[in-house]
């Protein structure tokens, strides 16, 4: 049962100067920044080893104005990052907040790599819906798993101590609201109490809790959760049993382009590039370049809830550079055939339905007319045989609100005052995607989980060196 309890009479036999609860790329970030700036710290994760939903995802973290982009020659700046945060976002975001984290965004990469080196390329050849320079920075293969894991070895490197296998359940508060510990469970029913002088949550969002989703995000009751099955809203819970302020909780990450039955995602940058969905029918059904999130429920919406992704053999190269991707070829997903009628075959899809949406596609690339949703097919190639294929469906993928925040990762109580020694960031606290589910900007996740995790470390080392 996730709950707080008063602190009084409660003996810590163990207690730490900063506790972060989570090992995803949060509470990896945050300790590595607690840690340079001087404080011992503990990392508390549920897992038997550090995943979470950052273990998930294609691993792509935004930045701007980083030594990676100067190398090749990309001229980017942290004010031009806002304005396509906003623009995204239909300027919901507190613009404090969001010129706060893009400003961090860059020296947060080079950080990370230069200090940590934790091995991040950028990521050009395309560019995400909304972005209007390449500043995702990624391991080479794209994938969140060895994020996690460059994360993980820059974090043996610096002395963390990580337990695994450890589920927090209880935090323990003074009557003043200062966190003084908390209470964990191990796997076989015997439990621990660890005291500390700063907590850091960094345990994702609430896109587990079934629950909480109806509540706060009703049109995705019932829907596929493409996440971490822990992501229950631990924070939420703890952050409004103290009456820390809340915001944006029906703000979220969809993705409109997971495989289906295999349950693996398909990179978003076959879209981008030229490739388009159809519905059981064959036919077009939106705009797939207005985003991958928003596209979720547009997919759910079609007939049997799913779309198929119609790309050629040069998408297919591009989708190869995607570790992801890769498995969906070798776990039988994609589909290929000579001719858009085979192809159709393969699918169960109509031909001659299948083949004019091919052919208006190729007639807009050339200039030939507007797309009646609003797409520009114009600047990329038009496909040609041989064709791909995938059967996708669109999914929750991580909740973008949660706990208020300040620019240095401090939970804001309901009335806007930082709490003594509370921090969050990635999922745990309100993210910088906008109120619903098309105001997220590739890369909002992973954004708010490393440059307010960097900010919550040290925070909190701070306010240890301080004395509280």
């Amino acid at each position: 049962m996730t709950r707080v309890l008063p602190s009084a009479g409660i003996d810590f036999p163990l207690s730490v100067p900063v506790l972060v609860i989570g090992a995803g790329a949060c509470g990896l970030t945050a300790a590595l920044a607690a840690r340079d700036a001087g404080a011992d710290v503990l990392v508390l994760e549920r897992d038997p080893s550090p995943s979470g939903s950052t273990a998930m995802s294609s691993g792509m973290i935004p930045a701007a104005g980083t030594a990676l982009q100067a190398a090749r020659g990309v001229e980017d700046t942290p004010q031009i990052m806002a304005a396509d945060v906003q623009a995204k976002a239909h300027g919901e975001n507190d613009p404090v907040m969001v010129e706060a984290i893009c400003a961090a965004s860059g020296p947060t990469v080079d950080w990370l790599v230069q200090k940590h080196h934790v091995p991040l390329t950028l990521v050009e050849g395309f560019l995400y819906p909304g972005h209007s320079k390449p500043r995702m920075h990624a391991p080479a293969s794209r994938s969140g798993a060895d994020l996690v894991a460059g994360l993980l070895a820059a974090a043996n490197a610096a002395g963390i101590d990580i337990v695994c296998d450890a589920t927090v359940t209880t935090l323990y508060a003074d009557a003043e609201g200062r966190l003084r510990g908390v209470l964990l469970n191990r796997p076989d029913g015997s439990s621990e109490q660890i005291g500390c002088e700063a907590l850091v949550l960094a345990c994702s969002g609430f896109g587990g809790n079934a629950d909480l989703v109806s509540r706060y995000i009703p049109e995705l009751t019932g829907a596929q959760y493409y996440g971490h099955t822990g992501n229950r809203g631990d924070a939420l819970v703890w952050g409004e049993a103290l009456g820390a302020g809340v915001k944006n909780l029906g703000a979220y990450q969809g993705h409109g382009s997971v495989a289906m039955p295999h349950a693996i995602l398909i990179t978003w940058a076959l879209m981008m590039e030229g490739g388009f969905q159809v519905n059981a029918e064959g036919q077009r059904f939106s705009c797939e370049h207005d985003g991958y999130s928003e596209q979720a429920m547009r997919v759910i919406a079609q007939p049997g809830g799913v779309a198929w992704n119609i790309y050629d053999e040069r998408l297919h190269k591009l989708g190869l550079d995607f570790e992801d991707y890769r498995e969906a070829v070798n776990g039988g997903a994609v589909k290929t055939a000579d001719s858009i009628q085979a192809l159709a075959g393969l699918c169960g899809l109509p031909a001659d339905t299948l083949a004019a949406t091919l052919a208006e596609a190729t007639a807009l690339v050339a200039g030939q007319g507007q797309d009646r949703f609003g797409r520009d097919f114009t600047g990329k190639p038009a496909l040609t045989a041989p064709f791909y294929a995938v059967k996708v469906t669109g999914a929750l993928f991580h909740t973008q609100g949660g706990l208020t925040v300040d620019t240095e990762a401090r939970v804001l109580r309901q009335d806007g005052k930082p709490m003594r020694n509370l921090f969050a960031g990635g999922g745990a606290a309100c993210g910088i995607s906008g109120r619903g589910r098309d105001g997220y900007l590739s890369g909002n996740g992973l954004l708010a989980a490393t440059v307010l995790g960097a900010k919550a470390g040290r925070s909190a080392a701070a306010l240890v060196k301080q004395g509280g």
